[in-house]
């Protein structure tokens, strides 16, 4: 079976994008979708996303992580699509879609820079030492003096995997440093692709709701800089929570190209 695909990538996290609109890719096929995100054997990707037709909306994303398992909402990911769509002409520069965590708009610019709605979160656990909340995926937040010197991947699997999300699916682990009054550093160990990436959207706009909620900003501007670049988030703090939320940051297309696979 022949594969065509583009690969795109949004302040570091990488996908292999492939347009699915005649229903050709071999859904819910785990070994294939981790063959082609595999670094060594594969394309080499933290994600596969299809791009599908459905009704009453631009299109649906359905996203992948790289160890082929059909998975929640991922931020990048999101950003990425949107570009991708635009690329396809299905969009010009706005768009209104639906994924795995319900609907979505977004609008992109000449720049290919993504503004991406992301679902509102009514629901903050505040424990001592971290901050758990849903941003469309799910986000263990926590704070350390210098995020910049930690062994993310180590530190990371060790919460993942332990008590408080053995039972649970497990989540995403975000590490952060604060920079200034509106801006922090942060580093994730991403739930799927089981060790640190090089940036998460779920991930910076789950921190950046949380550095708020915590009075470590009172800015609903909030600024993230990841290991691929930097993040915007903004939100607005509403009485059932936190409401307008978007996830803003560029997308780049990369390459595009075709694989030989046997299936």
């Amino acid at each position: 079976m022949n594969i065509h695909f583009y690969k795109y990538q949004g302040t570091g996290n990488d996908f292999v994008m492939i347009d699915n609109r005649d229903e050709s890719f071999p859904k819910n096929n785990q070994k294939l979708v981790a063959f082609l995100c595999h670094r060594r054997f594969g394309i080499g990707a933290d994600g596969l996303i299809l791009l599908e037709n459905t009704d009453n909306y631009d299109f649906r994303m359905v996203y992948y992580n790289s160890d082929g398992k059909e998975s929640s909402m991922c931020g990048n990911g999101g950003r990425c699509t949107v570009a991708f769509a635009k690329q396809l002409g299905i969009i010009s520069d706005k768009t209104h879609f639906i994924a795995t965590d319900g609907e979505h708009s977004a609008q992109i610019n000449l720049q290919n820079e993504v503004q991406l709605q992301m679902k509102n979160v009514e629901t903050i656990q505040v424990e001592e030492n971290y901050v758990f909340l849903n941003t469309g995926s799910p986000h263990h937040v926590q704070m350390v003096d210098n995020v910049n010197q930690m062994n993310v991947n180590a530190e990371g699997a060790k919460i993942r995997y332990g008590e408080l999300y053995k039972d649970k699916g497990g989540s995403n682990i975000n590490f952060v440093s604060q920079q200034n009054e509106n801006t922090f550093n942060i580093r994730t160990y991403e739930r799927g692709v089981e060790e640190e990436t090089y940036s998460c959207g779920t991930g910076a706009t789950a921190v950046a709701i949380s550095m708020y909620h915590l009075g470590k900003t009172n800015s609903k501007e909030v600024y993230l800089r990841t290991l691929g670049g930097n993040l915007k988030v903004l939100f607005e703090r509403k009485e059932k929570g936190y409401e307008n939320v978007y996830l803003c940051g560029a997308a780049t297309f990369v390459f595009e190209g075709n694989c030989e696979v046997k299936i």
